[in-house]
């Protein structure tokens, strides 16, 4: 999934880093030998003759077809991607909750049982009782940190455990090795969404999960500008993915991968420093009289603290904390903010701040938000890469409100 290839036929050696590889693979050149990755837009491909078109079309010659599932430019994005992820391919999708839908649909039948965390982002939870629930699939909920509740909760037509580690937006820690043991002990596939930490500070794959879910919206953008999502993982999955894509159109754009494409190349400096910003404002917020808990696993006191520093290189840049006050008081605080973004959107340069009760999770009933840790004075913050000072600043400016 590595390989670079020039027009005078050189690639890439094998056994480079991560960080070498956002930058270098997967890149296609043509024979004009561009430097920079190609934006290559177009609908429909011209075959050779009948015989290439027959031979394309029926999967026996490679080549493009129709961007619907063939485009070189999303093909360079996934095969970086995969690199990074330590896969052996990759499927983009228009967005990461496609990306869910469409692993679904490819996985899933009408009886079949899927186990999801319970601290998740909440069209996860919609997508899945709103929808699949209709189609006869039947879910379940646990909490992502007891491997216990996992276990009782696997029945006999069990297919899929989904979860997120760290856990959106209290940053919840499962221990991926543990529930993939268990997973291929019950004939399950473990699903992974590794959007907080990206393959920068994670790689769930090399931990034994069978597939990784990207919202590349976040960070594997890191600036807001487009959606995307991709599903990592073993050819033979992901072709079912692929062929659901291939079907149903669920595709991400060439110039949407273009975008993620020059992404990648930053993505492990960008994580850097997020994580480091985070981590300093994390401690900081721990020590405010107006704050009463701070969610971030980089903290000593998190309780999945120590997992997170095994199986993760650094702890992101989203933490969640509560305000010493009530619905009215964190409106309040959210509202007197001006350098933090009011949105829900995580992953990017710019730092956001959003109230989850009543966006990410709004649509989740009063007793499922209970359930998974989401009161009213919970605030969510995505640090980005403005002054640290700023932040804190623009922090107090709120809490001077309350």
């Amino acid at each position: 999934m590595s390989s670079v290839k020039t027009n005078s036929g050189r690639s890439l050696p094998d056994g480079l880093s991560a960080q070498t590889l956002a930058v270098r693979a997967g890149q296609q050149r043509s024979d004009a030998g561009e430097h920079a990755e190609a934006l290559l837009l177009s609908s429909s491909y011209v075959f050779a003759d009948c015989e290439d078109a027959a031979a394309r079309f029926a999967g026996d010659r490679s080549g493009n077809v129709y961007t619907r599932y063939t485009n070189p430019t999303v093909r360079n994005f996934e095969q970086r991607l995969a690199a990074l992820e330590g896969a052996e391919d990759c499927v983009a999708t228009a967005s990461g909750m496609a990306a869910i839908m469409s692993l679904c649909l490819a996985r899933l039948s009408a009886g079949d049982h899927i186990i999801c965390s319970r601290d998740v982002f909440g069209s996860t939870v919609m997508l899945l009782d709103n929808f699949f629930v209709k189609f006869g699939v039947e879910v379940s909920y646990v909490p992502v940190n007891q491997p216990d509740a996992w276990r009782e909760a696997i029945r006999d037509n069990s297919k899929l455990l989904f979860l997120e580690t760290p856990s959106n937006p209290l940053n919840e820690v499962a221990d991926i090795q543990v529930l993939a043991k268990l997973a291929s002990e019950r004939d399950c596939l473990l699903v992974v969404d590794n959007c907080f930490c990206s393959p920068a500070l994670q790689q769930p794959l090399a931990l034994g999960a069978d597939l990784v879910v990207h919202s590349a919206t976040k960070y594997l953008d890191g600036q807001g500008r487009c959606l995307g999502g991709a599903v990592c993982g073993s050819v033979e999955l992901i072709e079912s993915i692929r062929g659901l894509l291939r079907s149903g159109g669920p595709s991400m754009s060439p110039f949407n991968a273009w975008v993620f494409l020059k992404g990648l190349e930053t993505l492990a400096l960008r994580m850097q420093a997020h994580s480091s910003s985070a981590m300093t404002i994390a401690k900081w917020l721990a020590q405010q009289s107006w704050v009463g808990r701070v969610y971030y696993a980089g903290l000593d006191s998190h309780p999945g603290h120590q997992l997170a520093a095994r199986q993760q290189r650094a702890f992101g840049g989203v933490l969640s904390f509560t305000i010493n006050g009530d619905l009215d008081a964190t409106w309040r605080f959210i509202d007197a903010t001006r350098v933090f973004s009011l949105t829900a959107n995580l992953g990017d340069t710019k730092s956001t701040i959003v109230h989850p009760a009543t966006t990410t999770h709004g649509r989740l009933s009063p007793e499922q938000r209970a359930a998974a840790g989401i009161g009213d004075n919970l605030v969510r913050i995505s640090v980005g890469l403005e002054a640290i000072d700023d932040l804190q600043d623009d922090l107090l400016r709120g809490a001077a409100t309350l």
